[in-house]
């Protein structure tokens, strides 16, 4: 399950001597002495020669005072001098005066494989939670590798990527899980088939870490400034880790477990318990406003009315596109965002009530949308890729059978979707790394956490884990919420400590409690 993209996320100037280059000594413990050494050498090339600011693409859809450009990256950091990438990145100045600047606020929204590119926009669009901030930073936005405008990656024909009605990915029969197999297989060979083997293999965490630095580097900046969302912790906390004395502040926000033997497999089995837990209180909250939703006044009757539409679309797809899958793809937003609380239940709702066309309009691909399906498509094969690369993952089906039967039992929601798309990683054809053992290193500055206790993508113990591996850090926990993605939402408990931590660098002297956000309105 892409993490924070639901349906679906640099060092040394060697001759200003800005930075010092990080210590051969403590990166060998991670096998990466010469990835430490090319990304020395690719981050003070990159501070000689800037960012060439321009005015965005039309189509990248950034108006000025947005402008955009590209850094040069390192395909293969072992290989400074090889081949390069672009990575494209976007800026907009600090609102404030010169003498209020401190520096720029580099952003990444997860995924893997989230473009990072609108983050300037909540400048342009005068959003209010990030107004203080503005007037600090500048904020800057980029395409990680292999994302959107950074040399992307492909897996799979786009158009046929969305095509539905797919499969239900809940299986009747072993037939079934054949078929699921089968197509996993093909997934997997179609990354290296449309991708190549150079490339797939660079398509790591650690990498996008060292692609960052060298960001930082052509920014002009010493240390960065970081806010990273979903899978944006796990770089920042790979960042962190990698890079310490490069970091100035750093938020993370809804936190991916770092510790070695939950990524990703293990992770993502976490995922299907905490999504039930999500999609229960979604269903609890159309329970209590049934006089808008019609659904049903209880938990259990509206999950007999969701089952009720599933058998209908396995039956018969809805509009002849909507079948389980999409239904799912769908649905998966409500315990991903409260935001989508209202917009789920409002086409749920009408269906029962006789109009089917907002659940069609909501579920089913525009095969029109070539644009937007490019997009869907390359997201999926970055979160594949990276995922598949970062870490080792059983190869063993009658593990992945036993484990995802089991759980399914219990949780039921998400269970087998997840499995299936992650399952390419059984079979990935290129070399599976040992993740980066997470933790505090020389200059790390305290680092402010931010987690809701029933975040679906994200359970809340990776919060724990990371406040223990960061020494100094803060965590400040939404209690009793579950919004994939705090810092961007209204609560003044938690947005009045960002602001204070981003503009002063302190932080309380004990980890804090908020109570929840407002729960949506129908």
């Amino acid at each position: 399950m892409a993490l924070g993209s639901a349906g679906a996320l640099v060092t040394a100037t060697l001759i200003a001597g800005a930075v010092a280059a990080p210590a051969a000594s403590a990166d060998s413990r991670h096998g990466q002495d010469r990835e430490a050494i090319g990304a020395t050498i690719a981050a003070a090339r990159a501070a000689r020669a800037g960012i060439d600011w321009q005015d965005c693409p039309a189509d990248w859809a950034l108006a000025k005072p947005i402008q955009c450009g590209y850094v040069s990256v390192p395909l293969d950091y072992a290989h400074p001098y090889g081949k390069q990438i672009k990575l494209a990145v976007d800026h907009i100045g600090n609102t404030g005066t010169p003498q209020e600047r401190q520096g720029a606020l580099v952003y990444n929204p997860g995924g893997p494989g989230g473009s990072g590119l609108r983050f300037p926009a909540r400048v342009t669009a005068k959003n209010p939670v990030w107004a203080n901030v503005a007037k600090a930073y500048d904020f800057v936005g980029f395409d990680p590798r292999g994302v959107g405008h950074s040399t992307p990656i492909s897996c799979e024909d786009p158009q046929e990527y969305v095509k539905a009605p797919k499969a239900d990915p809940v299986p009747d029969s072993e037939a079934d899980k054949r078929a699921q197999r089968k197509l996993a297989r093909e997934y997997a060979d179609g990354c290296l088939d449309r991708t190549g083997r150079a490339m797939l293999q660079q398509m790591t965490t650690p990498n996008t870490a060292r692609d960052l630095d060298v960001i930082r580097a052509a920014l002009g900046e010493k240390k960065i400034n970081y806010l990273g969302v979903s899978y944006g912790t796990y770089l920042g906390a790979v960042y962190g880790t990698l890079f310490p004395g490069h970091v100035r502040r750093m938020i993370v926000d809804s936190v991916v477990n770092p510790a070695q033997e939950n990524i990703w497999y293990e992770a993502n089995l976490d995922q299907d318990v905490a999504f039930q837990g999500r999609w229960n209180d979604w269903q609890d909250w159309v329970a209590k406003n049934d006089a808008s939703f019609h659904l049903g006044t209880t938990r259990d009757a509206v999950q007999a009315k969701w089952l009720q539409l599933r058998a209908a679309a396995k039956k018969q797809p809805i509009g002849g596109v909507v079948g389980p899958a999409e239904l799912l793809a769908f649905f998966q937003t409500a315990p991903y965002y409260d935001s989508s609380w209202v917009p789920v239940a409002t086409a749920f709702s009408k269906y029962f009530a006789g109009d089917s066309q907002p659940l069609i309009d909501a579920a089913a691909p525009d095969m029109t949308d070539i644009a937007g399906n490019i997009s869907a498509e390359n997201g999926n094969a970055v979160y594949t890729a990276v995922e598949c690369a970062d870490a080792k993952w059983p190869t063993s089906w009658r593990k992945w059978d036993r484990d995802n039967t089991r759980l399914n039992a219990q949780y039921p929601f998400l269970t087998w979707s997840n499995a299936w798309m992650n399952l390419p990683c059984a079979t990935w054809p290129v070399k599976q790394r040992t993740p980066v053992n997470v933790k505090t290193g020389k200059g790390l500055p305290p680092v402010l956490i931010v987690q809701s206790t029933r975040d679906a993508a994200t359970p809340y113990p990776g919060a724990v884990e990371l406040h223990q591996r960061f020494k100094g850090s803060r965590l400040i926990t939404e209690k009793d919420a579950g919004s994939h993605g705090v810092t961007g939402l209204v609560n003044p408990c938690i947005n009045t400590r960002v602001d204070t931590y981003l503009l002063t660098g302190q932080v309380d002297r004990a980890d804090v409690t908020c109570g929840p956000h407002a729960t949506p309105k129908p």
